[in-house]
């Protein structure tokens, strides 16, 4: 079997930082690998398409069949396929799930497959969405007593014990995509009935994975709610005073996916009543304001949307991405591709 013409488009320092030489190895195996660096500022989605960038870029990709691009990397756009007529793969390592620098409907009309491996930080959001889940039916609050300096003795509370337990607890999830799929992976020892909202997933998981579909108002009745959903056009502002009126007392609400899926002002109310615990991750706008009414709140904690930022998860973007084109190469499809049930979810259509 030949080799692959394999192309990679990114900065130097996300070079530096994403490319293991292990992985660069495995590749080396089934593709020869040319590596072209950019200087393309984004904010994952939002890319800017500079013509001369777009030239030079389009010249690097003529005679590629895989085209691997992030941060840094242009945004391959319908005139880099049509260059490049013998491109089959193009691959996003981090593309906040919906391959954000590739035009995917000029890929789909080139026949050319679309492939995100966003997910390798599905796997530490899920870990600090159980965390968030525990803090919060633990009742948070007392660490802001320990770091006040107030006198404290577990003996305070044996007439009224300030927490409760996971086990035997309903969890709702507002999506379920691959961070749902790990976290379900970790509450089985804990026997939850599980909920999810997600009109884009195949209604079969729920046999294969022993949950059930639900309307978000059923799911924000469960004793335990963790946002998963990512940010869409539908999704915007769709938990808001509604929504958030439906969480039962004592109910603990997560959210370690995009600050946006929440309506602020009505967050805040919800929380000022002090009738239900928060763990939140994820901000409007993001870093949360420093003013923000949420900081001084007893009932809520707060993390600076470092839930998919860890040590493991970094590397494992190429990690993913190196296995893909290893499973591709050899006849068999990519698990990761962006397909046209991935293109709904993006669009909300």
């Amino acid at each position: 079997m030949s080799k692959l013409k394999l192309g990679i488009a990114c900065s130097a320092e996300s070079r530096n930082l994403y490319l293991g030489k292990e992985d660069l190895a495995r590749l080396a195996k089934i593709a020869d690998v040319v590596i072209e660096e950019y200087d393309v500022p984004s904010d994952w989605v939002n890319i800017p398409v500079n013509p001369k960038v777009e030239a030079k870029f389009a010249q690097f990709a003529k005679d590629l069949e895989v085209l691997i691009v992030f941060h840094g990397g242009p945004r391959v756009t319908k005139p880099i396929f049509d260059a490049a007529k013998k491109l089959k793969f193009v691959g996003e390592l981090e593309g906040d799930r919906f391959a954000g620098r590739i035009d995917v409907q000029a890929a789909k009309e080139a026949g050319v497959v679309v492939v995100d491996t966003t997910h390798s930080s599905s796997w530490p959001v899920s870990e600090w969405a159980l965390a968030l889940a525990l803090m919060g039916l633990r009742e948070h609050a007392r660490f802001r007593d320990i770091i006040a300096g107030k006198a404290m003795s577990h003996h305070d509370y044996r007439t009224k014990p300030p927490a409760r337990e996971l086990t035997g607890k309903s969890v709702g999830m507002i999506g379920f995509g691959h961070i749902g799929w790990r976290l379900r992976e970790f509450l089985v020892p804990f026997r939850n009935e599980i909920l999810a909202y997600d009109p884009y997933a195949p209604r079969e998981l729920a046999d294969a994975l022993d949950i059930n579909f639900a309307s978000l108002e059923k799911v924000m009745t469960c004793d335990v709610v963790i946002c998963l959903a990512p940010d869409t056009a539908k999704t915007r502002d769709m938990i808001g005073d509604k929504e958030l009126a439906l969480l039962t007392p004592g109910a603990v609400f997560v959210n370690v996916s995009r600050g946006g899926c929440v309506n602020v002002p009505a967050l805040i109310a919800k929380a000022e009543k002090n009738d239900a615990w928060f763990g939140l991750d994820a901000h409007n706008p993001e870093p949360i304001a420093v003013d923000s009414p949420l900081r001084q709140m007893r009932n809520v904690f707060l993390s600076p949307h470092i839930g998919g930022m860890t040590v493991e998860a970094q590397p494992r973007f190429f990690t993913l991405m190196v296995e893909e084109l290893e499973r591709w190469h050899a006849g068999a499809e990519p698990r990761a591709q962006i397909t046209d049930r991935v293109i709904a979810g993006r669009s909300g259509k």
